[in-house]
């Protein structure tokens, strides 16, 4: 194994670590549907989840600053947004920035498990996986063909007045938030 591989391999498993980390009892793995997220590109058409694709590139520098390697590294985690980068880096800014709360712990991963259960990934296990079903799945969302209250996208709001289709990622989230708060 080449050292690009060795840090984009440790990159991800950096990544399945914040959000899957002792979460699940040892018989159940996502290992397949995290790997598939990460192989796939976000790829955006409302303009502002371009930030959300800008969130995900960096959460490469986060890594690097974590693990104390030099910019250097960044060339070896070059390319588009992965689905799962942008995923996780939006869990960290949802924690970080609006839902920071001590006495709840970090509650980062789960954010991130809201967003795959929304999905409708939730099932998608090893021992259950159906990649055909995931990739219909994630073209759904990545084209906004899910339903107007998100079910299908990345965060369900009940009772919304709002089509959470023509909504970017951000206000999606805020609009998530606003009703379990």
């Amino acid at each position: 194994m080449n050292i690009a591989d060795e840090i984009s391999n440790e990159y991800y498993n950096w990544m399945v670590d914040i959000v899957a980390k002792d979460r699940f009892a040892k018989a159940v793995s996502y290992n397949k549907l995290l790997s598939y997220l990460h192989a796939r590109e976000f790829t955006w058409t409302i303009r502002r989840d371009k930030n959300r694709a800008q969130d995900g590139i960096d959460l490469r520098r986060h890594y690097i600053l974590c693990h104390g390697y030099s910019e250097d590294v960044l060339d070896y985690l070059e390319g588009p947004c992965s689905i799962l980068e942008m995923m996780v880096a939006l869990a960290i800014r949802c924690e970080r920035t609006i839902m920071d709360d001590p006495a709840m712990g970090n509650r980062t991963a789960q954010w991130f498990w809201q967003m795959i259960v929304s999905l409708g990934l939730g099932a998608m296990t090893d021992t259950r996986y159906n990649k055909k079903e995931v990739v219909d799945i994630i073209n759904r969302f990545l084209n906004h063909d899910y339903e107007p209250n998100g079910k299908g996208g990345l965060f369900t709001v009940k009772n919304t007045v709002s089509d959470m289709r023509t909504m970017e990622i951000w206000y999606q989230l805020c609009s998530y938030l606003n009703t379990i708060i």
